[in-house]
């Protein structure tokens, strides 16, 4: 009776160390399964982005394809979709298209040098001197063979009609100096608004945000009657004035920022013997660099983009007109070589894309807000 009672606790752990390996590998297999199922869906949210990312610039490479074409391209239909041309092969001193035609069952790329209803005359490009070839059929039926041809000439044509350094010029100066007042009035009245206490901040605060509804037609005529009473049209001062009365817009994107800053760095610019001047300066606008490079670059995108404002504005005087305006009335008078079109668009596009790349990184610096904590 003693044998049998000793080996019952052996049979037990081993039982028990099957049904640990069992677990394990159950537990093993199901995290294998949740790994899968989460490699499946990160490929289709991947696969569904890219998607549309496509999408999104399909406009973009249609644009810059465009721009490379030859204005024989644009209007061909059977063009292929990157830049090419027809090939061509000189015979007996002329040139010749080459095409596909079908003999005996296979496909031969050749020059086509004699057109007839009936029957054509063609000339292997590779071996001339084999003479000409006979074809029965109609050879308005053929393809013709393209090669790739990138027309990179349409950049400096379009560059020279378009005059773009005058509008360069005038875009860069219309940007550069509606985004520093812009970006400072809007800074100055954000501050008061999130710092200082005085009879009605809030009603007054309010009534600024409410301004952001306004529609710009509503306002549109009473300005521009105000402007020609004045003497400004067909000045820069229509569009760069108002620039130095704070946006509603930017004063609360700066109004919200700077209420993040801790009130202490002020405390302590105070106890040091700073006013309200030299603490904005020295201690605010440091802190707020993220926001305030925010804030410069949807003004400068604006005012890089702006049509409508110039147009008015500047309809009389071409010297002044910006990019925007320059590259309606360029597209007005070659409306029939949209190749340069989408060349000289693409010009105007490089400035504020390099900007806006080399501007990410301040963005992702001002994630995190620096100073002391409340």
């Amino acid at each position: 009776m003693a044998r049998p009672n000793a080996a019952m606790p052996v049979y037990g752990e081993a039982s028990l160390a099957g049904r640990d390996a069992g677990a394990a590998r159950r537990a093993q297999r199901a995290r294998r399964d949740a790994a899968n199922r989460s490699l499946i869906v990160k490929t289709l949210i991947t696969s569904v982005v890219l998607v549309l990312l496509l999408l999104y610039l399909m406009p973009l490479g249609y644009s810059i394809v465009t721009s490379l074409m030859s204005k024989g391209q644009v209007s061909d239909v059977q063009a292929p979709l990157l830049p090419s041309s027809r090939a061509q092969f000189e015979y007996q001193g002329q040139t010749f298209d080459i095409v596909e035609v079908p003999i005996d069952g296979e496909i031969r790329e050749l020059a086509l040098v004699s057109r007839g209803r009936a029957t054509s005359t063609f000339v292997d490009p590779a071996d001339p001197a084999a003479g000409e070839i006979e074809w029965a059929g109609a050879w308005r039926t053929l393809s013709p063979v393209y090669e790739l041809d990138f027309r990179w000439e349409n950049y400096p044509r379009a560059f020279r009609f378009i005059n773009f350094v005058q509008l360069l010029r005038n875009t860069l100066m219309y940007a550069i100096i509606t985004t520093f007042a812009a970006t400072f009035s809007a800074a100055i009245v954000a501050y008061g608004f999130a710092r200082f206490r005085f009879p009605f901040r809030g009603v007054l605060f309010m009534l600024l945000i409410s301004t952001i509804i306004l529609p710009p037609q509503a306002t549109l005529v009473p300005q521009y009657a105000v402007f020609f009473n004045l003497g400004w049209v067909g000045t820069w001062l229509p569009l760069i004035i108002p620039t130095f009365f704070a946006n509603a817009y930017n004063v609360f994107l700066l109004r919200q920022y700077f209420l993040t800053i801790p009130t202490e760095l002020e405390e302590a610019a105070r106890v040091d013997g700073a006013g309200p001047i030299r603490t904005f300066v020295s201690v605010i606008l440091p802190q707020a660099v993220p926001a305030l490079i925010a804030v410069s670059l949807f003004h400068f995108f604006f005012a890089w983009n702006d049509f409508f404002g110039p147009l008015i504005y500047l309809a009389g005087s071409q010297n002044l007109q910006p990019i925007s305006v320059g590259l309606f009335r360029f597209n007005g008078l070659y409306s029939s070589e949209p190749q340069l079109i989408q060349a000289a668009s693409i010009m105007t596009m490089l400035i504020p894309l390099t900007i806006f790349f080399f501007a990410q990184r301040f963005f992702m610096q001002g994630v995190v807000i620096t100073g002391v904590d409340k």
